[in-house]
C-alpha cells in the first residue's frame, strides 16, 4: 500500500449541551467552518485539492442528518468534485472517518481525503430524537439498548473501581485541563465562530455571531467536593455527573494526503496512522473496550505499551477508564494518559471524539517531543477501538 500523511488535524473548542456557547450553533456550522478551517491553514492546499470527506457522527439524523459529510463539505465552499459521506461507529466515528480516509489514500482511492467529525448533543440528543428498539430481541438482548451510564456501574462493580478512586481521577482531569488551558497548551483548537438569536424590539429575531476559544466545561473541583455528589445511574451506586464525560457539542477535522501528493503540493506531514483496531466485548460492559482495542493494535504495530509516548484513552467514564488502565498496566505512565485532561474536563463529543483526539494527540506528541501516539475509546453497543499515530 501507498504511504498516507497527515498534513492537518484541527479541532473547535468543545462546548456544553444546551447550556454551553454552541447551543444555539448548528451541527453544520461547527463541522463547515473547522472543514475550511483545516484546508486554509494548510500550506499550498487548495479545496480543489480534496477528493472526498468522510464525516464521523454517532446520531446522523435531525439537524446532522440526510449526508452530514456533503452538506458540510458544500457549505465550506469545497468544490462539488469534492464528494463526502457519513460513518457511524457510535463513540468511535471520528476516529473510524480518519481510518477510512488514511485507507482510501493508501489504497489509491483518493490522493488527498479529509477525515472529520462533529456531533451536536444539543441538537440531537444521547439515542436520538426517536429511538425504536427492536421489540422482540429487546426483551431478550436489553443489554444492547441500556443506558450507558449503567455500564460504568456495572464495570465499576464487578471489577472493583471505587468511588473514591473515580473521584480522584475525574478531579485530576479537571485540574490538567484548567493548566492546559490557562497555559496555551491546546495548540489544536481553532477559535470558532457561534451563533445566537437576539430578540429585537420589533419581535423578531437577529442571529447575531461571536467567537469561542476554549472548552467551555472545564470546571476545577477536588475529590472531596465530587465525593457529595449523589450517584445518577443506581441509588447504591459510584458513577456521578462529576465522575463522567460531559455531554458536548464540537467538530474536528484531518486531511491525509498520499506521499505523491506531498512531493507534488509541497505539504509538510507531520503524522501518520501506523494502524487501527476494533474490538467486540460485552455491552453491558462496554467501557472495557479499550482493554482489548489497545492491545491488539500494539501486535498490529509490533509495538509495546512502553513504546508509547502519549496515551489519549477516552473518559466516557472515569470507571471504565481507570479499569482499562489497571488492565493494561499503564498505571506507571500516567504522565503519558490524557495530559491535558480528557473528556470529563473537556466532553465527549460522540462522533466527534475520535477525531477530536486525534488532533489533540498530535498536538502533545508535538509538545514532548515523542513519536507514537495512541487514540482508544469504549463504544456504545460493547465495543472498543484504538488507533495508533506515528508523528513525522
Amino acid at each position: 500500500m501507498r504511504d498516507a500523511y497527515i498534513v492537518q488535524s484541527v479541532r473547535t473548542p468543545g462546548c456544553k449541551q444546551k447550556r454551553g456557547q454552541f447551543n444555539q450553533t448548528r451541527p453544520e456550522e461547527l463541522a463547515s467552518f473547522i472543514m475550511k478551517e483545516a484546508v486554509d491553514r494548510t500550506p499550498n492546499l487548495k479545496p480543489e485539492d480534496l477528493d472526498d470527506v468522510m464525516m464521523g457522527c454517532a446520531f446522523p439524523e435531525g439537524e446532522q442528518g440526510l449526508n452530514l459529510g456533503r452538506i458540510a463539505a458544500k457549505m465550506a465552499g469545497f468544490p462539488d468534485k469534492v464528494s463526502g459521506a457519513t460513518v457511524n461507529r457510535f463513540c468511535a466515528s471520528g476516529l473510524e472517518a480518519i481510518a477510512l480516509a488514511s485507507s482510501r489514500v493508501q489504497m489509491g482511492w483518493s490522493e488527498v481525503c479529509m477525515g472529520a467529525g462533529c456531533e451536536s448533543m444539543t441538537f440531537v440528543p444521547m439515542g436520538g430524537n426517536v429511538p425504536r428498539p427492536h421489540p422482540e430481541y429487546s426483551k431478550t438482548n436489553p443489554e444492547m439498548y441500556i443506558s450507558m451510564g449503567v455500564t460504568a456501574e456495572n464495570v465499576a462493580q464487578r471489577y472493583n473501581v471505587t468511588r473514591e478512586e473515580q473521584d480522584e481521577f475525574a478531579a485530576n482531569s479537571q485540574l490538567k485541563a484548567e493548566a492546559a488551558r490557562d497555559g496555551g497548551k491546546f495548540t489544536e483548537i481553532v477559535p470558532t465562530p457561534a451563533y445566537k438569536y437576539v430578540k429585537q424590539e420589533d419581535g423578531t429575531y437577529k442571529k447575531e455571531s461571536f467567537i469561542v476559544k476554549h472548552d467551555d466545561g472545564i470546571r476545577p473541583s477536588t475529590p472531596e467536593v465530587l465525593g457529595k455528589l449523589r450517584t445518577v445511574f443506581s441509588a447504591v451506586g459510584s458513577v456521578t455527573a462529576g465522575n463522567s464525560s460531559q455531554t458536548t457539542d464540537g467538530a474536528a477535522a484531518t486531511i491525509i494526503a498520499s506521499k505523491e501528493k506531498c512531493d507534488e503540493l509541497g505539504l509538510t506531514p507531520i503524522g501518520r496512522l501506523v494502524t487501527y483496531a476494533t474490538v467486540g466485548c460485552k455491552s453491558d460492559e462496554m467501557g472495557v473496550g479499550p482493554k482489548y482495542a489497545i492491545p491488539a493494535a500494539l501486535k498490529q504495530a509490533g509495538l509495546t505499551i512502553d513504546d508509547i509516548d502519549i496515551y489519549e484513552i477516552n473518559e466516557a467514564f472515569a470507571s471504565q477508564a481507570l479499569h482499562c488502565i489497571k488492565e493494561l498496566d499503564l498505571e506507571k505512565y500516567m504522565d503519558r494518559i490524557n495530559i491535558h485532561g480528557g473528556a470529563i474536563a473537556l466532553g465527549h463529543p460522540l462522533g466527534c471524539t475520535g477525531a477530536k483526539l486525534t488532533a489533540t494527540m498530535l498536538a502533545n506528541l508535538k509538545e514532548v517531543g515523542g513519536r507514537y501516539g495512541i487514540v482508544s475509546m469504549c463504544i456504545g453497543g460493547g465495543m472498543g477501538a484504538a488507533a495508533i499515530f506515528e508523528r513525522l
